[in-house]
């Protein structure tokens, strides 16, 4: 991803950093981000809500409160925190915390992202990043990269089979296959806004071919009674609620959370060659410090910076961080409407899943792109550092439901938990076993 940057760091923007677009061109520009940022926290958000509610009103309010504070994230990183324009999202590394705390309670959860949160809004003013981040070889961070994807497999898995007993396992399996195929041959011939905002298209698409298949899979009584505004602060009971096992292993999606952060930051700071880009790096990863806790105390997935930005600015040209203040602003009024996220809820859990099979195939990739281009001569013992985390997270995060609860209680989040051996696996492999 670097080398690919570093290739257009000297090219000339339409609009610089703190420049400011003509007033239409800027509405458009935001829209643009919006209707980028806004299926990946459909996806994640549908996701963690479901696990935690069977009610869809409940399941609305969990992603008004999502929506709200990515909303909050995004508009504090613009004018206070790294001041680029990243898009913000939630966090598919702390979504893998939450499935494997799923037998928790969700105040147990997010207990441990409010103390994650200010766990990295500490490290961040101290400046203890710089030691972690030497944790972090190229191998590391691929297994990293690499092991999201293979870890939320059952969560695909189950987002595809489920509500077969009325359309049919075949039906799920060649819908979904068409449709991977479809997207990725989409990505192979689409450019510039269209290929930027390919996932939401998908899912509008996706959803539409669905429902004319399937008609009696459509429902809209909860779009029909949904209010077009509503206040969600109503609802909120947060207690605090500790538990040791959950909190280690949220400490390591956070670890790896740090991480991609830092990474998304130092991409847009190669892209974009601004001023004080140490400052920012400090200053991005406080306030997404700040942002997990305040996630922690609405109840919802935490963000991070992703790093889809750099490919949306060069296809447009516009590198100003003033153009994405509209989406801020759109997903702040978004966020106070039931009705407009009644509609997301209404997106058939067969699309969300093969949408992230596509989400996570490009992730794949990146992990292969930060091996491949950081060792000048693979060779058998990088690919042992990589497998072996692989193939111990795989095992783990298809192990039976009674087996994991035969584990001590306190365990449970921990060895239960796919991405946190995984990732032990790869530091003790780089750092030990072998060591470069």
């Amino acid at each position: 991803m670097l080398n690919f940057i570093k290739r257009f760091s000297c090219m000339k923007f339409k609009y610089g950093l703190d420049e400011r677009p003509p007033f239409l061109k800027t509405v458009l520009y935001g829209i643009q981000w919006f209707a980028v940022t806004i299926p990946i926290i459909i996806v994640i958000g549908k996701i963690t809500g479901a696990l935690h509610f069977i009610s869809i009103g409940d399941q609305m309010a969990y992603l008004q409160r999502l929506v709200f504070v990515m909303a909050a994230a995004l508009l504090a990183q613009l004018m206070l925190g790294h001041r680029m324009p990243l898009i913000v999202g939630p966090s598919s590394i702390l979504l893998i915390g939450i499935i494997a705390a799923a037998g928790h309670h969700p105040d147990t959860i997010y207990t441990s992202i409010l103390l994650g949160g200010l766990i990295l809004a500490i490290v961040s003013v101290t400046g203890l990043f710089g030691r972690l981040k030497t944790l972090f070889s190229p191998r590391v961070v691929a297994a990293v990269l690499i092991l999201i994807a293979f870890t939320l497999a059952p969560t695909i898995v189950n987002l595809i089979t489920s509500s077969t007993a009325r359309t049919g396992p075949l039906s799920h399996i060649v819908f979904s296959l068409l449709m991977v195929l479809v997207l990725f041959a989409a990505h192979r011939f689409l450019s510039g806004i269209w290929k930027s905002t390919l996932i939401i298209w998908a899912m509008i698409a996706g959803s539409l071919i669905w429902f004319m298949i399937f008609p009696e899979t459509f429902r809209m009584d909860h779009i029909a009674h949904a209010e077009p505004v509503s206040c969600f602060f109503r609802n909120m009971a947060f207690r605090l609620s500790f538990e040791s096992g959950v909190m280690i292993s949220f400490l390591f999606c956070f670890l790896a959370l740090f991480v991609n952060d830092l990474g998304s930051i130092q991409s847009m700071n190669e892209l974009l060659k601004p001023a004080d880009g140490s400052g920012r790096i400090n200053r991005g990863i406080l306030i997404t410090g700040l942002s997990n806790i305040l996630s922690g105390f609405f109840g919802v997935i935490g963000p991070v910076n992703f790093s889809l930005s750099p490919g949306i600015i060069i296809a447009t040209g516009c590198a100003s961080r003033v153009a994405m203040l509209p989406s801020a602003a759109l997903l702040f009024l978004m966020s106070f409407s039931p009705a407009v996220i009644g509609f997301i809820v209404s997106v058939p859990s067969i699309v969300i899943g093969t949408v992230l099979i596509y989400i996570l195939s490009s992730q794949i990739a990146a992990g292969l792109m930060v091996v491949f281009d950081s060792i000048r001569e693979f060779q058998i013992t990088d690919g042992l550092v990589i497998g072996l985390p692989l193939m111990l997270a795989t095992v783990i995060t298809f192990l039976p439901v009674d087996f994991l609860y035969g584990l001590p209680p306190a365990l449970q989040p921990v060895l239960g938990n796919g991405f946190v051996v995984g990732i032990t696996a790869a530091l003790v492999m780089d750092h030990w076993i072998f060591r470069n």
